[in-house]
């Protein structure tokens, strides 16, 4: 299992993240349609995963109403990983109760959620912070301050955000830069080879201002996971007939399935395989946080680290699934290619004695 810094700080992450969204879910609502893991299936896969090398795990005060936290704190303690040999990441925003000021991020919300987190971790501290969503009601700058706060107490190592635009993050690094705060180490978002929207501003971001990029549903809620296609529509029950989330263009989807199943037949992998080894592959990912309900769909998931796509490959995935242009971007396609040949022609010329 490789392992990754999270943006510009010397903390290694494994190239794969266990998530639990999959823990703690009851017989009805949301959590439940996405996961019913309980606590010794749930131990099986957290298990597993660090036996496999993965020592990045993700959750959230959110999932499954803190279940999850708590399934993962107790699964930590009962199969006796050490402190040091893990790093956990959880995720503030959501409404935790129905007061007013249960939600968001304020730093009225950060403050009381992380010890609520960390109460049902069993932990003195989380390694990675992040905010889970963009809140339209709070100002930036107290948002980062609460998070700096809780670094300088000791209980939060790292910060990073989750499904926020590039200008969002941005401001808060321009926010953090002045006032010597804590900065966004890592962002959260959906990417996958159906879905490659992040590519267009929030991958140009990270690269020019450094920060990691957690990939989460990689499968796109299990439309990539090989059951899907022009001739199926996956099994009853699945999640993605009981959740259909995240949205997909499905036409274009298809076309990527296609190509997919050729390469992942002549491997003789799984399609689920080929669609991580493609996220695994791109510069931008650091991590890329897979989700299991049974132990065989974890195996498969962390199979994927092995495949490694060739240069003709990985061409034919990236035109098959290419975006369509958009302002601005073909107008910079445009306007740049005179000074790409030049950087071109620079690199190429022979060094002068």
């Amino acid at each position: 299992m490789k392992l990754n810094p999270l943006g510009r700080t010397g903390l290694f992450v494994s190239e794969l993240c266990l998530g639990t969204m999959t823990f703690g879910g009851g017989d009805e609502g949301l959590w439940g349609k996405i996961g019913r893991l309980q606590q010794s299936d749930a131990e099986q896969i957290v298990g597993s995963a660090i036996d496999a090398g993965i020592n990045f795990i993700d959750t959230a005060d959110v999932y499954a109403g803190g279940r999850s936290e708590e399934i993962t704190g107790q699964a930590l303690r009962n199969l006796k990983v050490p402190r040091e040999s893990v790093v956990v990441a959880t995720k503030v925003f959501g409404e935790t109760s129905p007061a007013p000021n249960a939600r968001g991020a304020t730093r009225s919300h950060i403050v009381s959620a992380l010890k609520e987190s960390l109460r049902r971790l069993q932990l003195d501290h989380v390694d990675l912070y992040q905010i889970h969503g963009f809140d339209p009601a709070t100002p930036i700058e107290e948002t980062v301050r609460a998070l700096n706060t809780m670094v300088e107490h000791g209980h939060v190592r790292y910060v990073g955000v989750s499904n926020w635009a590039a200008w969002q993050i941005m401001k808060a690094l321009g926010i953090s830069e002045r006032l010597g705060l804590a900065r966004f180490e890592s962002l959260q978002a959906y990417y996958t080879i159906a879905g490659r929207d992040l590519e267009r501003e929030l991958v140009p971001m990270l690269q020019s201002e450094g920060l990691g990029l957690m990939v989460w549903s990689p499968l796109a809620g299990g439309f990539l996971s090989g059951k899907y296609g022009r001739d199926r529509q996956g099994e009853a029950g699945s999640r993605r007939t009981a959740f259909d989330f995240p949205p997909v263009d499905k036409e274009r989807a298809y076309d990527a399935i296609d190509v997919m199943r050729e390469i992942a037949g002549a491997r003789g992998v799984s399609v689920a395989q080929i669609a991580l080894a493609w996220l695994l592959h791109q510069p931008a990912v650091t991590s890329v946080i897979i989700g299991a309900k049974k132990p065989e769909q974890l195996a498969d998931n962390i199979g994927a680290t092995r495949v490694a796509l060739d240069a003709g490959e990985l061409a034919r995935l990236g035109d098959v699934s290419r975006l369509p242009a958009e302002y601005p971007g073909w107008m910079f396609t445009r306007q740049g290619e005179i000074r790409r040949k030049q950087i071109a022609e620079a690199r190429r010329s022979p060094v002068s004695s």
